[in-house]
């Protein structure tokens, strides 16, 4: 029984450390993403003048990519050693659609609601969304 227990906590501290390991570097790719995200945002919304949710939407869809493309060969590498599979891209996509769902909504309620500056906000919901993602990529797509 002790044997076991042991047994247990190695085990435990193993996925811990491996999990800490995992959100930091997701805590990189998340940055790199963010940052593709909020230029895109700049871009599109302050020196395109499109509206500010259409902006969103279109920064949002960049920093998709990026985050797919940095967190499979960065952060996620050992559950995903074959090329991307099919499941896993819509996956991928279904869980970025509920986040940038999620993004406009704040976006929204930030802006018309609580009138805080559209960059400002775009920073708040950048910063939710970010654990919604790394959530269900840790613990839904790529669960072992």
């Amino acid at each position: 029984m002790a044997l076991m227990n042991k047994c247990l906590i190695k085990k435990e501290n193993f996925i811990n450390k491996k999990s800490s390991k995992q959100f930091i570097s997701y805590l990189f790719v998340g940055s790199m993403a963010t940052i593709v995200e909020w230029i895109g945002f700049v871009i599109f919304n302050e020196i395109l003048r499109n509206q500010y949710l259409l902006s969103t939407i279109l920064a949002f869809c960049a920093s998709t990519q990026a985050n797919l493309i940095l967190g499979r060969r960065i952060t996620f590498k050992s559950e995903c050693k074959s090329a991307i599979q099919a499941k896993e891209l819509i996956s991928i996509y279904v869980v970025s659609a509920i986040g940038l769902l999620l993004n406009l909504l704040l976006m929204y309620l930030l802006v018309s609601k609580a009138s805080v500056p559209a960059f400002i906000s775009k920073i708040i919901a950048t910063g939710i969304v970010f654990f919604w993602n790394f959530g269900i990529r840790k613990f839904v797509i790529y669960l072992k």
